[in-house]
């Protein structure tokens, strides 16, 4: 059963910079996809941003294009978002989520970690 577990959220001041990672464990890991998601209190739970395991063709959400980076490191299992002029609006709990086919859902999660960002 494959796990996702997420570090590097925290406290940070607006305009500073975090960096997430997402390391998989738990037998053979092969997505089709790996994504960022986040949910604020009261609010969806949204896609940030996703790459290809295969090609590393990325996408990311409007809000956070031109700040926020997504990377995968194949060898070490490992996906990251680097997140850049950060903005009290970008405070959430960030999930890492993995994509198993072109055209499934993500269907494995970790368990979120916390992200603030003070003004």
């Amino acid at each position: 059963q494959v796990q996702l577990v997420e570090s590097g959220g925290g406290l940070v001041q607006a305009g500073g910079s975090l960096r997430l990672s997402c390391a998989a464990s738990g037998g053979t890991f092969s997505p089709y996809r790996m994504g960022w998601f986040r949910q604020a209190p009261g609010k969806e739970r949204t896609i940030v941003a996703s790459i290809s395991w295969r090609n590393g063709d990325t996408y990311y959400a409007d809000s956070v294009k031109g700040r926020f980076i997504i990377s995968r490191d194949n060898a070490k299992n490992t996906v990251n978002l680097q997140m850049n002029s950060l903005k009290p609006e970008d405070t959430a709990v960030y999930y890492c989520a993995a994509r198993v086919t072109a055209t499934g859902s993500y269907v494995y999660w970790g368990q979120g970690t916390q992200v603030t960002v003070s003004s």
